[in-house]
């Protein structure tokens, strides 16, 4: 069943129909694209004894690096994450008081940098056949660019100085981790399957939420904004909508990581599920700031 996600519908195997359904053919017979048979091809040698030049009964290929598995999903995302976190933090703390208007001013243009460039790379990463780890890495370096300058500007704005800085930012954090690993346990102890439909209106619906975003952007540049990206009511309103969003892709990202290793992918498609789930969980995060700047603003 052929997955919506963007982020995996280039690899196969996130699909059920990658290597794990792949055969070759040799000696009027047909193998399995991983994993060598359990007896030797007739006609040629003891797997064990092909060696690590790339040498196979089914020709020369690439030296195997193994099997992606849930620890090298693991693995992955926290270098990812971690370098979101890295490059927000250094953001944070190399930038001046943001009250001042020229830091303001700068974290405003840090901020659509790290956003304007960040999306261009997801863009590449979501439709590379081939991951790039490096590809991975940039996005979330500008990534943690942007949620490091926006983090500030909205401590800067709607945080209370009385009850220290950054409570808003804090608060978001605590609820990014709570929501991740919420639904995560809720996906295993559950044993929620995910079928078609599912995918197919979760997916129209978070296109759908991102282009009516781009829409209110571009009406806000002359002026005719209707609040959707706000910190009003209907700003309100749709990062609640963005929020519940996040948790159902959430569950679409641990579904296809899932079919990726039941389908044998090779290691390094590690990586593209690690920039699925971060697309994801950075997502939630700046969902999550959003309602509690706009519930600050409200007291």
């Amino acid at each position: 069943m052929q997955s919506s996600n963007p982020v995996f519908r280039r690899s196969e195997g996130f699909n059920g129909r990658g290597s794990a359904g792949q055969t070759y053919t040799g000696n009027g017979m047909s193998y399995p694209a991983y994993g060598a048979p359990s007896t030797p091809p007739p006609g040629y040698a003891d797997p064990n004894a092909w060696g690590g030049s790339g040498q196979t009964p089914y020709g020369t290929t690439e030296v195997d690096q193994g099997r992606m598995t849930i620890d090298s999903v693991v693995q992955k995302t926290g270098i990812t994450m971690g370098l979101v976190v890295l490059v927000a933090a250094a953001t944070w703390f190399l930038t001046g008081d943001v009250r001042d208007p020229d830091t303001a001013s700068g974290l405003y243009l840090l901020a659509m940098v790290g956003a304007l460039g960040g999306f261009a790379l997801a863009m590449v990463n979501s439709f590379k056949r081939v991951v790039s780890p490096g590809l991975v890495l940039a996005y979330a370096a500008l990534q943690g660019l942007f949620v490091g300058a926006f983090s500030k500007v909205i401590e800067g704005v709607f945080g209370n100085p009385n009850d220290g800085y950054p409570g808003l930012v804090f608060g978001a954090v605590i609820g990014t981790v709570g929501a991740v690993a919420g639904t995560l346990a809720a996906y295993k102890f559950f044993d929620i399957k995910v079928g078609q439909k599912f995918r197919t209106w979760v997916v129209a619906a978070m296109f759908g939420f991102v282009a009516v975003s781009l829409l209110d952007l571009v009406l806000a540049i002359f002026g005719n904004s209707f609040g959707f990206n706000g910190f009003g009511t209907m700003g309100l309103i749709s990062s609640f909508i963005g929020l519940g969003l996040g948790v159902l892709m959430l569950i679409l990202d641990f579904d296809f990581v899932e079919r990726g290793i039941a389908a044998g992918l090779p290691e390094r498609e590690s990586w593209r599920a690690a920039f699925g789930l971060a697309v994801t969980i950075i997502w939630i995060y700046i969902e999550l700031l959003r309602i509690l700047a706009i519930l600050r603003g409200d007291d």
